[in-house]
């Protein structure tokens, strides 16, 4: 029949409610090793990405920070930066201790390239504060200018650097400043406007830069969330861009699921729910 646990998993429970689910178990991985890699700017960090995906090597993790994410959150990087960093790739393979190795000592190699500077953190010690430091970056971003407002668009990963630099783009057109950060290895960008909370004026042209963010993933072939889904406030910019057979087919799929409104109403419907 058709694949219903897919539909039903991506539909952000406009179409149904799970109340029982069978779940499988995956063992955590014997080991994992980081690579940490320094470039001058974004395009240089983006070749670097893209040759570790077109060599074939297979990391768990393949993640960004350009650099005005670098420079919010190196303060507590437990690592060492070189001098003119403007862009950072984070690698961790995992496995067994020798699946990791191998993995990571491949990733190393490539990512060695053109970079300023490549450090690795193998120990378990390391990688729980290297894991509490990436957690941080939001928070980091945010204590800039106290609040922000973030996207989670995605698109090709050989369109990335066009999208962190159309980012940094929409910001200084709108008078914000911008920075990114994200998981590189499927595309998705933390598109982010730093801004002060309290300033209206500024919350209502970094929501107008998110917009037009929601654009630019769509022109650049990619889509206007990544991984935290449409719910309402983006369910005007999810048909913005459909024609308008696939705007009804959306719909229609929704009725047929949920015809009386009752499952999330108004939420992930293109144009909005009736």
């Amino acid at each position: 029949g058709y694949d219903l646990v897919r539909l039903l998993c991506g539909s952000e429970g406009t179409l149904g409610i799970v109340t029982a689910a069978w779940l499988r178990l995956v063992p955590a991985p014997e080991a994992a090793i980081t690579v940490a890699a320094f470039y001058p700017d974004f395009t240089e960090g983006c070749a670097a990405i893209a040759a570790v995906m077109e060599a074939g090597a297979q990391p768990a993790t393949l993640e960004y920070l350009d650099a005005g994410a670098v420079t919010a959150a190196i303060g507590s990087f437990p690592g060492g930066a070189p001098q003119g960093a403007g862009f950072m790739v984070l690698s961790e393979a995992d496995g067994t201790p020798a699946e990791a190795g191998a993995t990571a000592d491949d990733v190393e190699g490539i990512l060695g390239t053109g970079a300023l500077a490549v450090e690795r953190f193998g120990d378990r010690a390391q990688e729980a504060e290297l894991a509490r430091w990436r957690d941080g970056v939001a928070i980091a971003v945010t204590a800039q200018r106290g609040g922000k407002v973030s996207d989670d668009i995605a698109v090709p990963v050989e369109r990335l650097a066009e999208a962190i630099a159309g980012t940094l783009a929409i910001g200084e057109r709108h008078g914000l400043e911008a920075c990114s950060w994200g998981h590189a290895g499927d595309g998705n960008l933390h598109s982010t406007f730093m801004l002060d909370r309290t300033d209206t004026a500024a919350l209502a042209r970094a929501r107008e830069a998110a917009g037009e963010l929601c654009e630019m993933a769509d022109r650049l072939g990619g889509t206007i969330s990544g991984e935290h889904g449409i719910g309402a406030a983006k369910a005007d910019h999810l048909g913005a861009a459909w024609d308008p057979a696939r705007v009804r087919l959306h719909r229609q799929v929704k009725e047929a699921f949920d015809p009386k409104g009752l499952l999330n109403p108004g939420k992930k419907v293109a144009g909005g729910a009736p």
